[in-house]
């Protein structure tokens, strides 16, 4: 993978406006097949993130003709979990994607911040994410690359998954072939390495792994290169979270086990099989709502700052462990780079500056008012009961 780089101060297309309309100002990060820019709608002044393809698509007829399709499908998808897609076009050389500008970071810049989340945090992240996956889900849309990078967490703690459709474009065009894995290595289900295909519960396969990830501040399978971390999940089941940090709870381990199931058949059906399971654990443990918080040092927060932010390559080396995106040939795949010290997690005792204790304390709290609760209209019950037989012991003398 290609390391990550901070010495660029501009992208390629900075200063451009495309198609007469969007001005291209800040570079906020790269990938292997793509750039994500700040920019403006000029005639609607409204900000705008530009995500602007290689090159090498511009000619071709296939990927340009399910670029177009699937930036239709997904602009009709309405959710506050999704991004928005406003636009899409072809300027020159430059296949254009206009979507809505999240002013915060991504949830991989968060990891790096702040480590490993409790489960209410984790429950916070994936609500939203499969709430608005299964909206893509019940229209036949299919992800098929969830990860890190493509989940937006906004300055207000709103969460929004991102880049519908790019992937299925890209493997029809036909810069691919038979021979390519398509998609991040670390979060692909086992049919998509066997086969390249997948559906809606692929997805969920991915989503386990990020549950998976969310927990324990790593992913479950690493190798020498991407399509060795792919291959090890033809014959290895995603192991149990609470077998790698301590204080998860059972629910998730089987939550996780559930959805990576290598049979598709035996995981949850689609995303909103998986919310529905998700809020039931949440509820049996009275686990407390969570605001999840935007990382302070995101690419997208530089880029606002400075209009000219140093380029974060998406799924690079260090900041990636999954990797991005990208055609990975089976006979020849470059190594990842392992991770540096600079890149590690905070201590599995903290997130987002604060002791796991106070979570706990919290989740006791939350357990105890509905304990309150409970036993409150139990109360009134009895009395109103204990009422009512007293009046109906005395009508007659009443009368």
């Amino acid at each position: 993978m290609c390391a990550v780089t901070t010495d660029q101060q501009a992208g390629p297309l900075t200063g451009t406006v495309l198609d007469h309309r969007y001005r291209v100002d800040a570079l906020i990060a790269t990938g292997g097949m793509s750039g994500v820019y700040r920019g403006l709608d000029l005639r609607l002044d409204r900000p705008v993130a530009l995500k602007i393809m290689d090159s090498r698509y511009s000619g071709d007829e296939h990927f340009l003709t399910r670029f177009q399709r699937e930036a239709r499908a997904v602009a009709r998808l309405k959710h506050p979990g999704l991004v928005a897609v406003h636009d899409q076009g072809l300027d020159g050389q430059h296949p254009f994607l206009v979507m809505e500008l999240v002013e915060g970071g991504t949830l991989r810049e968060l990891l790096r911040e702040r480590g490993p989340m409790p489960p209410h945090a984790v429950v916070a992240v994936l609500r939203p994410v499969l709430g608005g996956l299964a909206v893509a889900h019940r229209a036949g849309l299919v992800h098929r690359d969830i990860k890190p990078e493509n989940v937006l967490i906004s300055d207000d703690g709103e969460v929004k998954l991102a880049d519908f459709g790019l992937v299925r474009a890209m493997a029809e065009a036909k810069i691919t072939s038979t021979s390519v894995i398509l998609g991040t290595a670390a979060y692909l289900a086992p049919e998509q390495v066997a086969t390249g295909e997948t559906d809606s519960r692929g997805d969920v396969y991915a989503v386990g792994v990020l549950v998976y990830e969310l927990l324990t501040g790593v992913t479950p399978f690493t190798g020498d290169t991407p399509l060795a971390v792919a291959y090890q999940r033809m014959d290895r089941d995603v192991p149990a979270p609470s077998s790698v940090i301590t204080g998860v709870p059972t629910q998730f381990d089987d939550f996780v086990a559930c959805a990576t199931a290598r049979d598709p058949a035996y995981r949850f059906a689609d995303a909103a099989e998986m919310g529905e399971e998700l809020d039931a654990i949440a509820t049996e443990l009275f686990l407390p709502p969570f605001r999840v918080p935007a990382p302070r040092h995101s690419a997208a927060h530089q880029s606002a700052l400075h209009q000219s932010a140093p380029t974060h390559h998406l799924g690079a080396g260090t900041a990636t462990p999954g990797g991005h995106t990208k055609a990975y040939e089976r006979d020849e795949l470059p190594p990842q780079e392992p991770a540096s010290d600079a890149d590690a997690p905070e201590p599995t005792g903290r997130f987002a500056g604060i002791e796991l204790s106070e979570f706990q304390w919290e989740r006791q709290r939350a357990r105890r008012a509905v304990l309150f609760w409970v036993v409150a209209v139990l109360t009134l019950a009895g009395l109103c009961a204990a009422g009512a037989w007293t009046l109906g012991s005395n009508l007659q003398n009443l009368l």
